[in-house]
């Protein structure tokens, strides 16, 4: 075997089957998912995680898909018990040598008008716009309405 193919065999094998990873700059956007939707559902979420390997913060600041009317960043915090959601008008930073993780239940990009409803299996084109690293093209892996973080990773099964 020569060293190329060990290297990627390597490679290969360190990486889950179903990682999705794009990059542009020092920002690396890691495993996009989504969930599906009910079939009447207007909008819908996108999580991932943000990565910048730069010496600088840059922040995401707006987002587009052709699945949706308008995309916008959003954040859910607890106030007074009741949890309240809430776009991010400034966008959302992504630290210098760190990552900004979107999630259930915290940061999250929104999916506003949904041309369709999302369904397990297809995956949806999106740009994220930062400041500095400019457009990132990903695409949102739906998974099943019930699935996690985890199960987005292991192709939705929970």
């Amino acid at each position: 075997m020569t060293p190329r193919i060990a290297l990627a065999l390597v490679a290969a094998l360190a990486a889950p089957a179903s990682a999705q990873i794009a990059r542009q700059g020092s920002i690396t956007a890691v495993d996009p998912w989504s969930r599906a939707t009910s079939p009447r559902a207007s909008i819908g979420a996108g999580y991932l995680t943000l990565r910048n390997t730069g010496a600088q913060a840059d922040r995401l600041v707006s987002a587009t898909s052709p699945r949706a009317a308008k995309v916008e960043i959003h954040t859910m915090s607890l106030d007074d018990g009741i949890m309240r959601m809430r776009p991010l008008p400034n966008g959302l930073e992504v630290p210098a040598g760190g990552e900004a993780s979107l999630a259930p239940g915290g940061h999250h990009i929104m999916l506003i008008g949904l041309k369709s409803p999302l369904k397990a299996g297809e995956r949806i084109p999106a740009t994220l716009r930062f400041a500095r690293a400019g457009d990132v093209r990903i695409q949102f892996k739906v998974v099943g309405a019930g699935s996690t973080v985890t199960g987005a990773r292991q192709g939705g099964h929970q």
